[in-house]
């Protein structure tokens, strides 16, 4: 695939057709809970320790054919950690929310600058760790706001972590760790500890 924006359209119309059958072949019970699994481990060992209790947590509330967080996101508040899942503003900023709260009080689009760790949506990412999303722009905004202390991990169904090249934009922010059903692994070679 080729690199800028007018071939993200096209990149990401492929994309999302393999995704639709990759999600139809998996069990996606059993992916939630080896995410959580993977991420409890993940935060219990030497890549994320250090989290305390009532750290903040930004994560999302998974659409059908993406990688499922509600068990991910039932178990990191079983750990003691603040979720905050956004809600999507009709300019595409997102607002936040923290998961816990049935009234869904609003916490400001600033939210993302206290976290101390963020799972991310996207279609894929490469190795280089150019990471590819729906198109909204969404988490482009959020990316830049993060501390470049907040470890980002991005959720992908196992196969999504691709060889190929995705496009790019200037504006786009690198990421450094996959999170999957069968693992956390770093995005690019040069990855080193989130």
């Amino acid at each position: 695939m080729g690199r800028g924006s007018s071939a993200k359209g096209d990149a990401r119309r492929l994309l999302r057709a393999q995704r639709r059958e990759l999600a139809a072949a998996r069990d996606l019970a059993a992916d939630g809970a080896a995410l959580a699994a993977v991420l409890e481990s993940a935060l219990g060992g030497e890549r994320l320790a250090g989290l305390p209790t009532g750290a903040t947590v930004l994560s999302y509330e998974s659409l059908p054919h993406e990688p499922p967080t509600a068990a991910l996101n039932a178990r990191l508040q079983q750990l003691g950690l603040r979720v905050l899942v956004p809600i999507t503003l009709p300019d595409m900023r997102l607002e936040w929310c923290d998961l816990a709260d049935a009234g869904r009080t609003p916490l400001g689009t600033d939210a993302p600058r206290g976290a101390d760790l963020a799972l991310v949506p996207a279609l894929a990412v490469d190795t280089t760790g150019t990471r590819l999303g729906q198109g909204g722009g969404c988490y482009d905004r959020v990316l830049p706001a993060l501390p470049s202390s907040t470890p980002v991990l991005v959720l992908l169904h196992p196969g999504e972590h691709t060889d190929a090249p995705l496009p790019r934009d200037p504006h786009d922010v690198p990421v450094r760790w996959v999170l999957t059903a069968g693992g956390l692994s770093p995005a690019s070679e040069g990855s080193g500890p989130p």
